[in-house]
């Protein structure tokens, strides 16, 4: 609504806004693929930070689609979002695949929405741990350690886990997995025994889902685009964001060595454990 003024007075506010480059609008940003992989934490974080300091935007739509990935990195965009959510109303966006940390991360908004065909759930844990040992001994290595502390390498892939070792990775996923249903229930407004019947890592359709109360309404973008724009009470203005790395990541990525050290440290973090929720 343009301002009229006042005995010919605007309110210099009022007035800001009228400016096209200071006009109210809403954020629209995507988190799409493997958290972790494809969606990177800080990048992830920076952007939704930017999202909530922006004075001009007035509501959030965020898209959706992942399958979920990194457990840490999941929490992180989770409570970025949450933060966000608390200054200015968020709307989460389903099209193909809000599952594990995909839906936790949509769990953070003030709304989701969903098409009625995707897919939402999959709430559980995994712990991977590649073991190594038998190709090492095709391959005639053996890998010799030295270690203070009896559980110092409990997560070295160069051996099988002795049975205290698989009790202790069973209770610290246990402690994720709680975390998980706590985390969904509290954003959810659910019951914890409820989420956690839930949670068995089944995946639901967005039909389904709504019914359990994991979503609140069958959409599609335009609906979220128009739910954002009345609780934010703005007009439907567009900024599309997208996480921008650091400069001396862009400029590293340009040399020619990065490429190799991107893959050693691709393989690194392949041979060593990970706690997704996936």
């Amino acid at each position: 609504m343009v301002a009229q003024p006042v005995n010919g007075w605007v309110r210099p506010d009022e007035l800001r806004d009228r400016l096209p480059w200071n006009a109210p609008r809403i954020g629209v940003l995507e988190i799409s693929g493997a958290i972790g992989a494809q969606v990177r934490g800080p990048e992830m974080v920076r952007a939704i930070k930017a999202l909530a300091d922006d004075t001009r935007i007035r509501a959030v739509v965020v898209e959706v689609d992942s399958p979920g990935g990194s457990a840490p990195v999941s929490d992180a965009i989770h409570r970025s979002l949450r933060k966000l959510s608390r200054r200015k109303p968020t709307v989460a966006f389903v099209m193909t695949s809000g599952l594990s940390g995909g839906y936790l991360i949509a769990c953070a908004a003030s709304k989701i929405v969903a098409l009625p065909t995707s897919l939402i759930g999959s709430i559980g844990v995994i712990f991977m741990r590649p073991v190594v040992q038998e190709l090492m001994e095709k391959i005639g290595v053996r890998m010799v350690m030295t270690h203070e502390g009896h559980l110092k390498g409990m997560f070295q892939p160069w051996r099988e886990p002795t049975e205290e070792e698989l009790k202790k990775t069973e209770a610290l996923t246990d402690q994720y997995y709680n975390w998980f249903v706590d985390a969904v229930a509290r954003a959810r407004g659910l019951d914890h025994d409820t989420v956690k019947g839930y949670a068995t890592g089944e995946v639901f359709t967005a039909l389904d889902a709504k019914q359990m109360g994991l979503v609140d309404e069958l959409g599609d973008l335009e609906m979220a685009l128009d739910m954002a724009s009345e609780m934010g009470r703005t007009p439907r203005r567009l900024q599309y964001v997208r996480p921008r790395r650091p400069l001396i990541e862009r400029l590293m990525a340009r040399s020619g060595g990065s490429f190799a050290d991107a893959v050693v440290a691709r393989i690194e973090d392949r041979l060593f454990p990970h706690i997704d929720f996936r």
